[in-house]
């Protein structure tokens, strides 16, 4: 009996025994062969071709052993695109927005495909491919990158790739191209393109919408619907919420109560806006633009679930990001004055610009940089080096300045007790402490401290003087300060500083100030304490630029003859970039040395009398 049920053991377990060794040979032939590939992938590999590079890898999958395979591959073979997330068209470029890191190191291509016969059907023939380098790369958020490429040459199709430069022939490079890309074009003035989550709501910045300016607008026209995969596939799975506040270009949606809880959960979502005005829409057909849509907020098949099902979100390239920031006072607390602008291309003046207003106490600094390429990174990085605390943030969004002061407020919010929002051409200054020989350092910090912990004052104007060309046919080697010193008799506009945790939900602004909340006010400075010298019109190689796009939403660009006495324009300078007769002499009624006196009796070095600024305006 015994005999018999150990023959019975041998049989049932030498199979198994086979198995086993076989399984193990085979654990064994495959780490030989990953180890291979990393061989082959290595940098240290001697028998590597001299044309052998190594090029850019992008994961869609956060899966390591899958990516490192796949990667392996792809380096053998030399090349592959990056993964492009969106692709959207602006007047004069393509902006693309890639999902992982780009190294700036790395000199890229614009990929671009022939149409065929005027369609949207691409050729993807080597023949019919073209390079053309970008114009610039860029970090833009936690989770993706920009690129900017130029338009399209005609006939070819604005989905557009990367590539490393020169880095496989063009058959070589579509063999490898990823199946997986989305195609989907967006234009820049139809669509979202920012979302900050702001407590248990989410704040979506959309063009499109067309809302009267100056105004806020009925929250219950608009729906916010958050969501997963790629809506224009009908993949993944969306939720709908109602919106809470909505004006110009900014509009408040609760979250859905699935993420609600915990907020955290939001970051990387995807958000669009859904327009339920029928008028707004017109004849669009309806269209199911979800997998799956389920309201957060009661829970129905009603109302919220038949809107969603009948009106199509507008574009989005908008993912959810938190507001708050990681820079800190030392010591603990908010920063007491902080100040935030927008700006393009003016790197020659931030220097002057934020050494001034940090001797006036200002202590924090967020640069909305709204598509420059004059080197303006390389400054900040230099002003950070000295101990100045300046944030670049990439802002690829054109004609938007009061919808990117109202994403500056909530990302401030957390750091900040005030936030002045003025350009890098306008300088306060402060005549009675000038007069009466104070020396003024902290001066503007201190006037904005004392109504810090008032129960009523939430927003402080000041009244602003415009500047004109004063005589010069050349910037002021010592900065605008001393160089411009004739202005206009009365002042235009104002200028505000604010508390941002008491701004009205809307964020609703005009540049010029924001909407407070209820029971709130603002204050007017007196002019014998405190005015802003606005150097508006200065030399005309330095105005001329205001013709290339005004930044502002609701300002008409000065090409288009629209407006043309508005005093946002100059007057009686038309629509082309023309130097006017006597241009050096225009805009100047009032001679006022005021603050050219006080910057070089307090900023000037005593044995050369050069100004802390000046060096790098002369280099």
């Amino acid at each position: 009996m015994d005999s018999e049920q150990r023959r019975k053991r041998k049989r049932v377990y030498r199979p198994y025994s086979r198995t086993q060794y076989l399984s193990g040979r085979s654990v064994i032939l495959c780490l030989c062969f990953l180890v291979f590939l990393l061989f082959l992938s290595s940098d240290r590999l001697p028998l590597r071709p001299v044309s052998f590079k190594p090029v850019l890898s992008v994961s869609s999958l956060s899966l390591l052993s899958s990516n490192s395979i796949q990667d392996s591959f792809r380096l053998t073979f030399k090349s592959f695109t990056l993964k492009i997330e969106e692709r959207v068209l602006f007047p004069d470029h393509l902006l693309l927005m890639v999902s992982n890191k780009v190294d700036q190191t790395e000199s890229l291509d614009c990929v671009y495909y022939k149409l065929l016969n005027d369609s949207a059907t691409r050729i993807e023939e080597a023949a019919d491919v073209r390079m053309q380098p970008v114009f610039s790369v860029d970090e833009y958020d936690e989770f993706r990158w920009i690129a900017r490429c130029p338009l399209p040459p005609v006939n070819y199709s604005a989905v557009v790739d990367l590539r490393l430069r020169g880095d496989a022939p063009a058959e070589n490079y579509l063999s490898l191209m990823n199946n997986n890309r989305t195609e989907t074009v967006h234009f820049w003035d139809k669509m979202a393109y920012a979302a900050v989550l702001d407590g248990k709501t989410a704040v979506v910045f959309v063009k499109g919408l067309n809302l009267r300016p100056h105004r806020e607008s009925d929250h219950t026209l608009f729906r916010c619907q958050f969501g997963l995969g790629h809506w224009e596939k009908d993949e993944g799975f969306a939720f709908v919420t109602e919106a809470v506040a909505a004006a110009q270009e900014v509009v408040r949606c609760l979250l859905p109560r699935s993420i609600s809880k915990n907020p955290n959960k939001a970051k990387g979502i995807r958000v669009a806006v859904v327009n339920v005005n029928d008028k707004a829409l017109g004849d669009r057909k309806p269209v199911t633009s979800v997998a799956g849509i389920r309201n957060s907020r009661y829970h129905i098949q009603g109302k919220n679930r038949r809107l969603s099902k009948d009106y199509v979100p507008m574009p989005s390239v908008a993912r959810i990001h938190n507001s708050k920031s990681h820079k800190q006072r030392k010591g603990g607390g908010k920063f007491e004055l902080c100040v935030c602008t927008m700006l393009w291309n003016q790197a020659s003046l931030i220097r002057e610009w934020i050494m001034y207003h940090a001797w006036l106490g200002v202590e924090r600094w967020f640069i909305y940089d709204n598509n420059s390429d004059d080197g303006i990174q390389k400054v900040i990085e230099e002003l950070n080096l000295e101990n100045y605390n300046v944030s670049r943030h990439n802002w690829p969004w054109i004609k938007t300045q009061e919808a990117g002061f109202s994403h500056c407020a909530l990302t401030a919010r957390n750091e900040c007790k005030w936030v002045g929002f003025f350009d890098v051409d306008e300088f306060f200054y402060f005549p009675r402490d000038h007069r009466l020989g104070l020396l003024g350092e902290n001066s503007l910090r201190s006037l904005v401290a004392n109504f810090s912990s008032s129960k009523t004052v939430a927003e402080i104007r000041t009244s602003c003087h415009s500047f004109g060309p004063s005589g010069l046919s050349s910037h002021p080697a010592q900065g605008v300060t001393v160089g411009y010193t004739c202005r206009l008799q009365s002042p235009e506009r104002h200028k505000s500083i604010v508390r941002p945790d008491l701004l009205n939900s809307s964020l609703l602004n005009v540049v010029h100030h924001f909407r407070l909340k209820a029971g709130y006010r603002y204050l007017n400075m007196p002019e014998n304490i405190a005015v802003i010298n606005h150097y508006k019109y200065q030399v005309w190689e330095t105005f001329r630029a205001k013709f290339f796009r005004r930044v502002a939403t609701y300002v008409v660009d000065w090409q288009e003859n629209q407006n043309t006495g508005s005093k946002d324009r100059a007057p009686g300078l038309g629509t082309e970039a023309i130097e006017p007769p006597n241009w050096r002499l225009q805009f100047c009624e009032v001679w006022d040395t005021g603050l050219r006196d006080f910057v070089l009796s307090t900023f000037a070095d005593p044995a050369t009398e050069s100004l802390p600024w000046e060096r790098h305006l002369r280099a």
